[in-house]
C-alpha cells in the first residue's frame, strides 16, 4: 500500500527536501506551507480551524513549519508563531488519528548559536545526554516543542522523533552563507556544525519508517565540520578546557550521530567537500 506523509513548512529549504525524500520513497505527500510554491497547498496553520480542515488521516506527520531563527523577527512573533503551529498541528493530528510525528528540532536547544550570554559546553562530542540550556526565544520554542511532542506521545501512545539539526546547507547556499562565517570567531558558536539538506530529508523518512518506542530525541549532523581547520585545532583555540570524550581526528564533527545511527540507521552521505 502507498503510504501518506504530511509535511508542514514544505516550501522551505528543509521542508522541500523532506517532501522530496518522502516522494522518492514512494509516499503520497501532502505539502503544506503559508506561502505559494509549486506542489504546495497554501494554508495558515496558525489558524486552528484551517489546521483541522487540511490535516487528515496519514501515516506520518513531518512538522517543520516555524519561524526559523530569532534574528530578524520580534521575539513575541517567534514564540507565538512556533508554539501555535505546534499546538494546532498536534491537535489536528490527534483528531485525524495520525500515528507518527517527526519534529524538526534544533541543536540550538544547547543554547547555541544565538544565546545572548556565554554557554557552557560540558564535553565533546555533544550527544543526547548533554545538558540543554536554551536562552533565545527560538531555542526555547524548539525545546518546548519537544516537550509538547513528548506529551502527545504519552497521551496517545504513538511514537515520535525530534531531530536536532545544525545549520542546513546545499551546494548553492554553502559558499554564500558558510564561506564568510567560518573565518570568524563566532563560528565556534555553531560548533562548526552543518548538515546537507539531502541527508536531513532522508533522516525524516528513516525516522518515519523506524519502529520507535515512545518519543526519541537525537542529533544528526554531517560527518565533518564546515571548517577547513582540523577539529582539535579549533577546540584548542575556542574550547581548550572542555573535556574530549573520544578522539576527534581530522575534521570530525562535534555533534554525535551515534544515537541516530543506532535508532534509525542514519549515516551522513554528503559533505561540503562534495560541493
Amino acid at each position: 500500500m502507498v503510504k501518506h506523509a504530511i509535511v508542514t513548512g514544505a516550501a522551505g529549504l528543509l521542508g522541500s527536501h523532506v517532501a522530496t525524500a518522502f516522494r522518492d520513497r514512494g509516499y503520497t505527500v501532502t505539502a503544506l506551507d503559508v506561502i505559494d510554491a509549486p506542489g504546495v497547498d497554501k494554508v495558515d496553520l496558525t489558524d486552528p480551524n484551517a489546521a483541522m480542515e487540511v490535516i487528515g488521516p496519514a501515516d506520518c506527520m513531518a512538522h517543520i513549519a516555524s519561524l526559523p531563527r530569532p534574528v530578524g523577527y520580534e521575539a513575541e512573533d517567534v514564540f507565538r508563531t512556533n508554539m501555535t503551529l505546534m499546538f494546532n498541528v498536534l491537535a489536528a493530528m490527534e483528531k485525524a488519528e495520525i500515528g507518527k510525528m517527526v519534529f524538526a528540532s534544533s541543536f540550538s536547544i544547547l543554547g547555541l548559536p544565538f544565546a545572548p550570554k556565554p554557554v557552557d559546553i560540558a564535553y565533546f562530542p555533544v550527544d543526547e545526554n548533554h545538558p540543554r540550556a536554551p536562552q533565545d526565544v527560538y531555542a526555547v520554542t524548539k525545546w518546548l516543542g519537544e516537550e509538547m511532542v513528548d506529551a502527545w506521545a504519552r497521551r496517545t501512545g504513538h511514537p515520535a522523533a525530534s531531530i536536532r539539526m545544525p545549520w542546513i546547507q546545499t551546494a548553492k547556499s554553502f559558499p554564500e552563507q558558510v564561506g564568510p562565517r567560518r573565518a570568524r570567531k563566532e563560528a565556534g558558536l555553531d560548533l562548526w556544525a552543518y548538515i546537507d539538506a539531502r541527508d536531513a530529508g532522508r533522516a525524516f523518512v528513516q525516522a518515519a519508517e523506524t519502529d520507535l518506542a515512545g518519543h526519541e530525541r537525537f542529533f544528526i549532523s554531517a560527518a565533518d565540520t564546515y571548517s577547513e581547520r582540523e577539529t582539535t585545532s579549533l577546540l584548542d583555540e575556542a574550547y581548550p578546557a572542555v573535556e574530549r570524550r573520544t578522539p576527534l581526528p581530522g575534521h570530525t564533527a562535534l555533534l554525535s550521530n551515534a544515537r541516530a545511527e543506532e535508532l534509525i540507521g542514519y549515516a551522513p552521505e554528503y559533505g561540503w567537500r562534495d560541493y
